[in-house]
């Protein structure tokens, strides 16, 4: 089985082929266009300018997938985008470009929810990864930990109550005035800091519970700098710090998640970790050594699957397809959609009481 993946819910234009093979996934190919240069003078995504953008190369990049596979449209098996959760422009952008070629090709269409790509993504590096598994989801604008019980099965064990760690990495490298994207550009500087110079809080830390925040730290960075200021001997040290501080609050969080997954699926295998972040070095390190010490495997897709990528997509769209579940072409995109519908969204007065 043969799948095309599109790739168009934030600032990347991806697409790629993958294929189910009697040996275990294939990837034929998986093309990416970033828009770094088109977003790096605002410090950050502006929606607007990444609709269009996706507008003017998603036709380029699909064209070039198909290149590298040395397929045609005829020869695949179904057409999937990612409809949500995401910037809205963009994901009508790929949604439609997705429904056109699945209907013009005679293709049947699989509307893919971003999150279920990185959800599944290890299955698609590491064949061997069965349900049930833990999973920190751990991106840009998403922090989750959920048990991953099948296709379309997740309970959520916690969330972000304010700001995502991705976002945390941003914001604070901006701060600092490492610019864009700030993950990377934090990590690289904090190879040569002092991360225990300057103390940052870890909110939630030590409390009952999955649920994160880091919206405290982002203001806590902002303020050391307005009191102090930040000459050129301080970004390295500062950027250590908030390295630590975010790597902290994940591991204490999952922590947590690792202790209630292992009491309550105690036949669950590995412990999961995806989303951009999940590229980070110091943060794989030390969720591969809280997985050893609960007995868990520690499965991590290789940095160029963790961000977001057109291959994910078209996994999960022959995941999907395998079972039958297949979309109308009259399936629409979705700004917000959460993996475990059942589970509540929280209103401002929780979310500050749980701050607390």
């Amino acid at each position: 089985m043969i799948v095309l993946g599109i790739e168009t819910s934030c600032d990347e234009t991806a697409a790629a082929i993958v294929a189910a093979t009697p040996q275990g996934p294939r990837i034929m190919s998986n093309q990416l266009r970033a828009q770094f240069v088109e977003h790096a003078p605002f410090g950050g995504v502006v929606p607007e300018i990444a609709a269009r953008a996706h507008l003017d190369h998603l036709d380029t990049v699909i064209d070039r997938a198909l290149a590298e596979a040395n397929i045609t449209l005829a020869e695949i098996d179904g057409v999937a985008a990612a409809t949500g959760p995401g910037l809205i422009g963009g994901l009508i952008v790929g949604a439609m470009m997705a429904k056109g070629i699945a209907w013009g090709a005679g293709k049947p269409f699989i509307a893919v929810n971003h999150l279920e790509g990185h959800a599944l993504t290890a299955r698609l590096t590491d064949d061997a990864v069965d349900f049930p598994y833990l999973l920190l989801l751990v991106s840009g604008g998403h922090c989750q930990l959920l048990v991953c019980a099948g296709i379309g099965l997740y309970k959520r064990l916690g969330t972000t109550l304010d700001d995502a760690a991705g976002e945390a990495f941003d914001k604070t490298a901006k701060l600092i005035g490492l610019g864009y994207p700030g993950g990377p550009a934090i990590e690289q500087a904090s190879n040569k800091g002092d991360a225990c110079r300057f103390v940052l809080p870890r909110p939630l830390k030590g409390r009952p519970g999955c649920d994160f925040s880091f919206s405290g730290l982002k203001t806590a960075v902002r303020q050391l700098i307005a009191d102090g200021g930040l000459d050129s001997g301080d970004t390295a040290d500062l950027a250590a710090a908030v390295q630590l501080a975010i790597c902290d609050a994940l591991i204490d969080r999952t922590t947590n998640a690792v202790d209630w997954f292992r009491c309550h699926h105690p036949d669950g295998t590995a412990l999961v970790a995806a989303g951009g972040v999940a590229a980070n070095e110091q943060l794989r390190r030390r969720l591969a050594a809280v997985a050893e010490g609960a007995g868990l495997r520690f499965v991590v897709p290789p940095p160029s699957l963790c961000t977001d990528n057109a291959a994910m997509i078209a996994w999960v769209g022959i995941e999907r397809l395998l079972l039958g579940l297949v979309d109308d072409l009259d399936a629409a995109p979705h700004p917000r959609w959460p993996l475990d519908a059942d589970a509540p969204r929280q209103r401002r007065a929780e979310i500050i009481k749980g701050c607390k």
